[in-house]
């Protein structure tokens, strides 16, 4: 799980919201019996193409570092989301929490307000069910179709993401057995993986890579020491990063101080030279590295 992200509750009461699909998007949507999911339009048109937002070079610096960062944890708390949606510039790419009656909802004003979104699906972590991460976690014990309907049901949840995240899952995605068929059906559906970099045992570069699913791994969360001065210095070392290889990925959670600090870090990055891009901006850039 990202560093200070609350945990969704273990077991919603009822179902959540009925999502609302745009009319544009039903070409993107398949219908199931856990509600509307991604799929790959009939002309080939890939979720995570079709959502993307675009990027604008920076003025006389074509080749400027490319910085994305990752806000994730949305969706648990209204005004936390709120705040991250309307302070953050739109190139900072929003994962949300499936749990909430009206993520779709928040999910929605994030994509309208500019920002790509990911879905950030529970995985089982080593120390459940002590660590209990809601009632359609991915399991290891799970079979791969019990996985796949509970992937769904997530799925289902919310509307116009450009790919997945994990919350927790340690356990889980250190699993090839059980992350395989995961990540195989995130690529069928034309969406993109991305690591939150928390778990070095995790299996998903390397399944990524034979799955052809366009992937991206955290450098760093930025706001694992969540105070300002080390959220600060800990963006510095992401630049940095994104100087020396061209680009760089951080995480950071669903915290204010953590939203303020970026905002802040957002407005100065491009006079220096670096550019703050959405998460499909590097995701390819990632699975070819």
């Amino acid at each position: 799980m990202i560093p200070g992200t609350p945990e969704p509750p273990s077991t919603p009461e009822e179902p959540a919201a009925a999502t609302e699909v745009v009319p544009n998007d039903q070409k993107l949507v398949e219908a199931t019996p856990q509600g509307p999911i991604p799929k790959i339009a009939a002309n080939g048109m890939r979720p995570a193409e079709a959502y993307a937002q675009p990027v604008k070079p920076v003025p006389g610096k074509p080749d400027a570092p490319r910085v994305a960062l990752v806000v994730g944890g949305l969706g648990v708390s209204a005004n936390i989301s709120n705040d991250a949606i309307s302070k953050l510039p739109g190139a900072v790419t929003l994962a949300f929490m499936p749990y909430s009656y009206d993520v779709d909802h928040l999910a929605g004003s994030a994509r309208r307000a500019g920002h790509e979104i990911l879905l950030q699906a529970p995985m089982e972590p080593f120390n459940y069910p002590d660590n209990d991460s809601g009632s359609q976690t991915l399991l290891t014990t799970l079979s791969p179709e019990q996985n796949i309907e509970r992937l769904h049901w997530l799925m289902s949840r919310l509307q116009g993401y450009v790919g997945i995240t994990g919350a927790m899952g340690a356990r889980f995605t250190a699993s090839e057995r059980a992350f395989t068929p995961i990540l195989q059906e995130t690529a069928k559906r034309g969406l993109i993986f991305v690591d939150d970099g928390a778990n070095p045992r995790s299996v998903a570069a390397r399944i990524a890579g034979g799955s052809n699913l366009p992937f991206a791994k955290a450098d760093m969360a930025v706001d694992v020491v969540p105070t300002a001065a080390e959220i600060d210095h800990a963006l510095g070392r992401l630049e940095m990063a994104a100087r020396e290889h061209g680009f760089a990925v951080g995480m950071a959670s669903a915290m204010s101080v953590s939203i303020e600090r970026i905002a802040k870090w957002a407005k100065a990055a491009e006079s220096r030279g670096v550019q703050l891009v959405p998460i499909t901006a590097v995701a390819s850039k990632a699975k070819q590295s």
